[in-house]
């Protein structure tokens, strides 16, 4: 009889994913979340995946054969989280049952670091995709070029976002221990997740533990210049390193390092073009749509993880060509008159600022204006406010919205902001004042990791069909 799984947090991007890899291996699936959004709620849909929304016992009777537990919003207390405990039910994390029933013997491409884990992703899957490797993928967000966050694909090849936030409420290791990466991608590494780590040392000894878990003949792709990636490798790596940066700015002397670094050159300041070099040769041009000084960093990880799995950097960088980004990466919705509102998934000032800048070398001198939400667990505590006082910088104005999840004085940031700021604390104040006429082209960035109090669909209406 067919195995079936329960998915206990099934609507998030993680979880839900995981259930569809489930469906496509031949489990019997079906799973509970509060809420379910789209995209997610149509990706289940579409997989005929039956879901309910809120817990009930009811659900777990039969009991499946085993539970699959998320980690957001599943504590001890919770009451599914008690019923599976008094009952005795079997039960795994995600990202255990990951590691187990999917990746297991297969040639795992990680990607991990605090920033543009999703978008690289993304690329590394697009590229072996268009190299007819037909790989499978698991990422936290929904690929342009793919419409779906998951699939099982073809064996070897599977591409993995790589989180290090905790796996479950009983297993306080980041997610990416359970992956064990033949090729692992470091992008960066910030302090982030202040609500679970305190300090960014805590955070390099999770990313320690994964450098452990990539075998000898593999392959770390790390920056050329980030000093906490650099602390890392020092702690211990037995693994060939690539490099991505300035070939002058590659460290001297690291014992492990394999000689290749991969950079760009002749590029367009906004990123929308630029040469692909390794170890000085160059292999190819990028034209695509994308912007940013961040986005040709994450092609160039993408290149070399791809050529590591035997894809040549020329094939690697025509399908860059057409890739077409992540959802929700400066992603433009609506639009009229001189007013254009792009939606922006921005969990950390560092990205708010990379993703703003971008957009600045894009329209030149044309008005933009940051609208954000600082929602995650580390940004509503306050722990980086230092660098969200000056992360708008690129912008002309930003709007401060102050959520009830706010636990400190967002007025701060006002007092202490380098361009014109604002704060606010009802959604139909700020759409108010974003779709006003004007006669100068303005460029809004939305810019939250939630559903922003539903911004973008009074926005869609205040500015009409786009």
């Amino acid at each position: 009889m067919t195995e079936s799984l329960y998915f206990l947090g099934i609507g998030g991007t993680l979880m839900g994913g995981l259930a569809q890899l489930a469906k496509a291996r031949g489990f019997r699936v079906s799973g509970s979340d509060n809420a379910i959004y789209p995209p997610m709620s149509d990706q289940l849909a579409a997989a005929k995946i039956k879901v309910f929304e809120g817990f009930d016992p009811g659900q777990l009777d039969p009991p499946p054969d085993r539970i699959v537990v998320g980690n957001a919003r599943l504590p001890r207390g919770h009451p599914a989280v008690e019923h599976i405990l008094n009952e005795n039910l079997p039960y795994t994390s995600g990202a255990q049952w990951l590691g187990e029933a999917v990746l297991a013997g297969r040639w795992v491409i990680a990607v991990a670091g605090t920033h543009g884990k999703t978008t690289t992703a993304s690329m590394v899957a697009w590229i072996l995709d268009r190299a007819g490797l037909e790989p499978g993928f698991m990422i936290g967000g929904v690929p342009s070029n793919f419409d779906v966050s998951a699939r099982l694909g073809r064996a070897p090849f599977f591409v993995v976002e790589a989180d290090e936030y905790d796996t479950s409420y009983f297993d306080r290791r980041s997610k990416f221990v359970h992956y064990r990466p033949r090729t692992l991608a470091i992008n960066n590494l910030e302090y982030d997740h202040a609500d679970i780590f305190p300090d960014l040392e805590a955070i390099k000894t999770q990313f320690h533990h994964l450098i452990r878990t990539v075998p000898g003949n593999g392959l770390v792709i790390a920056p050329a210049q980030d000093p906490a990636v650099e602390d890392v490798l020092h702690r211990g790596c037995w693994t060939p390193v690539s490099r991505v940066g300035r070939p002058e700015d590659a460290p001297a002397g690291f014992a492990r390092d394999s000689g290749d670094v991969w950079h760009a050159r002749r590029g367009k300041r906004d990123g929308g073009a630029f040469d692909v070099a390794r170890n000085g040769e160059t292999v190819g041009r990028v034209e695509w749509s994308l912007i940013g000084a961040h986005n040709v960093s994450n092609a160039l990880t993408a290149v070399a993880a791809a050529r590591h799995a035997g894809v040549p950097p020329e094939t690697a960088v025509d399908a860059l060509s057409s890739f077409a980004g992540v959802r929700r990466r400066l992603d433009l919705f609506a639009q009229k008159g001189r007013v254009r509102v792009y939606d922006d998934f921005a969990h950390h000032p560092t990205e708010i600022r990379s993703t703003l800048q971008a957009l600045r070398h894009r329209v030149g001198t044309q008005r933009i204006v940051a609208v954000v939400e600082p929602r995650t667990h580390t940004m509503s505590l306050g722990a980086l406010r230092k660098d969200l006082a000056h992360c708008c910088a690129p912008a002309d104005e930003v709007i401060w919205y102050r959520a009830r999840t706010i636990r400190w004085d967002l007025g701060e940031l006002v007092r202490k902001s380098v361009v014109p700021a604002t704060l606010l604390d009802e959604i139909d104040a700020i759409v108010d004042r974003v779709t006003r006429p004007t006669r100068r082209a303005t460029h809004v960035v939305v810019m939250s990791n939630g559903d922003f109090g539903g911004i973008r669909q009074k926005l869609e209406h205040a500015l009409g069909d786009a």
